[in-house]
């Protein structure tokens, strides 16, 4: 517990002051935890054979774009960089061509990929929402922690039917149901008093409640990939934490969430 405590309060002082000054020092700051991340997913071994060291790079370098790049097309900059990321998926490719020993098949190529893809748009995302809204990122993941921290301490009062034991031992429907009301409450809160004061309440209430059930889905859906590959944590990087996915597990899914509704109401 001692050194659980002490990681935490020192990964606070380090991102609070990051995340407030935003800018460059915010967006090295995404850079670094996402090579993290990468190296993390990409360690399991039980999910693909082991990447040769080029190979990894070429991965890394296409994440590191994806996070940094403009999209516009229209644009010498944007033109550039989607041509980086073509190159690159490419390099990531052709190489399984010639594998005959079954050392980096296709499908090791394609799951590659998808991890870039993936870690890559949701980096690219936290970004996003820090540079046009600090309070934004905060609402989302302060649905993610309130939603966990609660879940983890109802479920341990008074949980007794396991959501999913055979992935999430400890989670309950109970913890689950308790985690979800009081996310969404203090979400919602802190939604209608920092960021919005003008918007429908009953709208505001139900988007908090999808993204706080999005965060337990994402909290087991790593677990799952934890326990395929039969790890407790994905590192060793927070001591008494885990890894940067044990602690991005559940935010991963809110915010690809938030995308989805934010875009639907846009639609309306």
């Amino acid at each position: 517990m001692k050194t659980r405590v002490i990681s935490a309060v020192i990964a606070i002082a380090i991102l609070i002051p990051l995340y407030l000054l935003g800018g460059i020092p915010f967006t090295v700051a995404i850079c670094l935890v996402a090579a993290q991340a990468f190296r993390e997913i990409t360690n399991l071994k039980e999910s693909h054979k082991p990447f040769s060291p080029m190979i990894t790079l070429f991965g890394l370098i296409g994440l590191e774009l994806i996070i940094l790049i403009n999209f516009n097309s229209q644009s010498m900059i944007g033109a550039i960089s989607l041509l980086a990321i073509s190159l690159i998926f490419l390099c990531l490719l052709i190489p399984s061509i010639y594998d005959e020993k079954g050392k980096y098949t296709t499908r090791d190529a394609l799951y590659l990929i998808g991890i870039i893809l993936f870690l890559g748009i949701f980096f690219k995302l936290l970004l996003i929402f820090r540079l046009s809204d600090k309070w934004l990122l905060l609402y989302l993941i302060l649905v993610a922690v309130v939603t966990d921290i609660f879940a983890y301490v109802i479920g341990t009062l008074i949980g007794k039917h396991k959501v999913m034991p055979k992935v999430s031992p400890k989670k309950s429907i109970e913890g689950c149901i308790g985690g979800a009301i009081l996310g969404t409450a203090v979400g919602s809160i802190f939604y209608a008093t920092v960021l919005v004061n003008d918007i429908n309440i009953i709208l505001l209430i139900f988007m908090t409640l999808i993204l706080s059930i999005l965060g337990q889905l994402g909290d087991l859906f790593f677990s799952k990939m934890k326990r395929e590959n039969e790890i407790k944590d994905f590192s060793n990087i927070m001591p008494g934490h885990g890894g940067i996915l044990d602690r991005l597990d559940s935010i991963t899914f809110i915010v690809y969430g938030y995308v989805i509704i934010y875009m639907i109401l846009n639609l309306l």
